[in-house]
């Protein structure tokens, strides 16, 4: 299994999310977030004072996904939330050494329903 954590812009959420239900990934997260990278400061006058926007709102997607899926996420990913500014975010993949399942409390082997059948079942 492996945990794809993508940080995007918020007004690109709505089309990511269409494009993993069209290759089958329904489950994930969604944290609204702030943070640094290498786009810009932006700066403005609110009510006569002068302010300065160094953390970018941003939506961070976390997505658990079996290994056999993780390339088709990550292209759906980049191809709906690409807008080829500063700014548009990062996917960041790693390993998942074990799921629990909190209501049964066994290991999930199943962790998405695009797990192929075992030849051995």
């Amino acid at each position: 299994m492996k945990k794809i954590e993508a940080i995007l812009r918020p007004a690109k959420l709505h089309d990511t999310i269409k494009a993993l239900h069209s290759i089958g990934v329904t489950a994930f997260t969604v944290n609204q977030v702030v943070g640094r990278g290498q786009q810009k400061d932006t700066s403005g006058i609110y009510r006569g004072q002068n302010y300065k926007v160094s953390l970018h709102p941003k939506v961070k997607l976390e997505i658990i996904i079996s290994n056999y899926m993780v390339d088709r996420t990550v292209e759906a990913i980049v191809k709906s939330a690409q807008t080829g500014e500063a700014g548009d975010g990062k996917i960041f993949i790693s390993t998942v050494e074990q799921a629990i399942n909190i209501r049964t409390g066994l290991t999930d082997e199943t962790i998405d329903e695009l797990q192929p059948a075992r030849e051995d079942a």
